[in-house]
């Protein structure tokens, strides 16, 4: 004895199939347009933002908006990072560029705080990389 098979319904369920993966990737299209244009729009208004200082918390009033670029900024905060480290000179090596500068004249009495302050300031100079010339013809360094 023969089994009758099932009717076959093989149209109806390959279109259906095909139109919800047609609706599914329109909405994916138009998802995506809408994100990008999202993401434009914002991308506009941080360009026009004004840039303002990064320590907001140590700015009693308003932070200003910030007028230096990051390179240069890096640039003086290594530079500041530099006088900041002469100016941890050691005691004993200050104690002694101030004994040495004393008694290097000592003819002069009258001047050997001169000679001290002078000789301090100079090793301090010195170590911070910043030239011992100073007004209009102060050359500048790189």
């Amino acid at each position: 004895m023969a089994v009758p098979s099932p009717p076959v319904v093989a149209d109806a369920a390959p279109d259906n199939s095909l139109m919800e993966q047609e609706k599914l990737e329109k909405e994916r299209e138009a998802f995506l347009k809408q994100f990008k244009s999202q993401l434009l729009e914002a991308r506009e208004e941080v360009a026009k933002a004004p840039a303002v200082c990064a320590f907001g918390e140590r700015h009693i009033q308003n932070p200003e908006a910030a007028t230096i670029c990051k390179a240069c900024y890096d640039r003086l905060q290594e530079r500041v990072d530099v006088f900041e480290a002469a100016l941890h000179i050691d005691l004993k090596e200050a104690a002694q560029i101030v004994y040495d500068a004393v008694w290097a004249d000592p003819s002069e009495p009258s001047k050997t705080y001169v000679n001290a302050a002078s000789a301090l300031l100079g090793e301090l100079r010195k170590r911070s990389g910043v030239s011992s010339l100073l007004g209009p013809f102060h050359p500048l360094g790189n």
